[in-house]
């Protein structure tokens, strides 16, 4: 029993939560970072929950992003009505999973290319069978440096549409990877940033993650081949119209219009957004699960915490298209 009678005096000035009678979120006094309720996700939460589907079950594991298709074997030929329905749900929920999948790499190509043409990276090493396979193997002697928040290949003229990443090996422990809704961090800025940046474009760059790759000899035709690209600071998305924030400190190098340290403040600003942990979902891997994600919707982050073990995984891209500001193409 415990013994009460050496009980501390306090005098007790609440009679009610700290949180009552806050207008939302608040700022933390000498800082830029606020806390409290991010209301604004409340909207797509309940609309994600009232959703049915035909061909599987649906097992949501946030808010407003990610979801795990449950009930589908992707070695088997689906028709067309299923596969229009998980494209469907990926828009939807901007990252979709499937688990227990015991598929080969040609399975696994056979099932992207129902969704799109594929595109091959020139600076990545591929499967060997499948060159439209990328394939990362680390092991101890490669580390994960994909660790940061980022849409893929953004020095694209046109960036991937969507990837599929099989897990082929994983670690004992570590390893997951998160995603984060890019249209949650875009609304949750203030509306002074929003007419900052709705206007801005960002220049993205290959070199910045991929210039160990290029032998000096092969520069210069690279450059030609990828040259400097501009995409808008703030993107719609071309199916559901959402604008969606798209920076990264990987491929962008600045924005045009601000001086080199005006555009790194500005870009590192924005990608802090991708750090709230409310916009986000985390992924734990188990061999031969997959992922299937918005590249446009979502940004993700390959957590680095597993090495020397082996983590093995195969991605297969999907074309993309132009990108846009509003209004949307669908709305012209």
């Amino acid at each position: 029993m415990t013994d009460l009678a050496g009980r501390e005096e306090v005098e007790i000035l609440a009679d009610k939560d700290p949180g009552v009678g806050l207008p939302g979120r608040v700022y933390l006094p000498g800082y830029s970072r606020t806390m409290g309720p991010q209301s604004h996700l409340f909207a797509e939460r309940e609309r994600l929950q009232s959703l049915t589907w035909e061909h599987f079950d649906v097992k949501q594991l946030s808010p407003t992003i990610g979801a795990e298709l449950v009930g589908l074997d992707l070695s088997q030929e689906l028709t067309d009505e299923v596969v229009s329905e998980i494209q469907q749900a990926l828009w939807d929920y901007k990252v979709i999973f499937f688990r227990n999948q015991e598929i080969t790499s040609e399975e696994q190509l056979r099932f992207a290319q129902r969704f799109g043409e594929l595109e091959i990276h020139p600076f990545l090493p591929p499967n060997t069978e499948t060159p439209e396979l990328v394939r990362f193997e680390k092991n101890a002697n490669a580390a994960g440096y994909e660790n940061q928040w980022h849409h893929d290949v953004t020095w694209r003229e046109t960036p991937s549409q969507g990837a599929i990443l099989r897990a082929i090996e994983i670690p004992p422990i570590g390893g997951d990877t998160l995603f984060v809704d890019a249209n949650a961090a875009y609304e949750g800025l203030t509306q002074e940033m929003k007419d900052e940046i709705d206007s801005l474009n960002a220049v993205h760059d290959f070199l910045r993650a991929f210039g160990r790759q290029v032998p000096k000899e092969k520069l210069a035709e690279m450059r030609e081949m990828y040259p400097l690209v501009k995409h808008p600071v703030v993107i719609n998305h071309h199916q559901t119209g959402k604008p969606l924030l798209y920076v990264n400190r990987i491929f962008v190098n600045g924005i045009e219009g601000y001086d080199e340290k005006e555009g790194f403040e500005l870009i590192d600003a924005l990608c802090r957004e991708f750090e709230v942990l409310e916009y986000s979902c985390r992924f734990k891997w188990e061999k031969n699960s997959i992922a299937f994600w918005d590249n446009q919707a979502v940004q993700h982050y390959a957590t680095s915490d597993y090495s020397p073990h082996i983590r093995v995984m195969e991605r297969a891209s999907i074309k993309g298209c132009l990108l846009y500001t509003s209004p949307s193409p669908r709305d012209s």
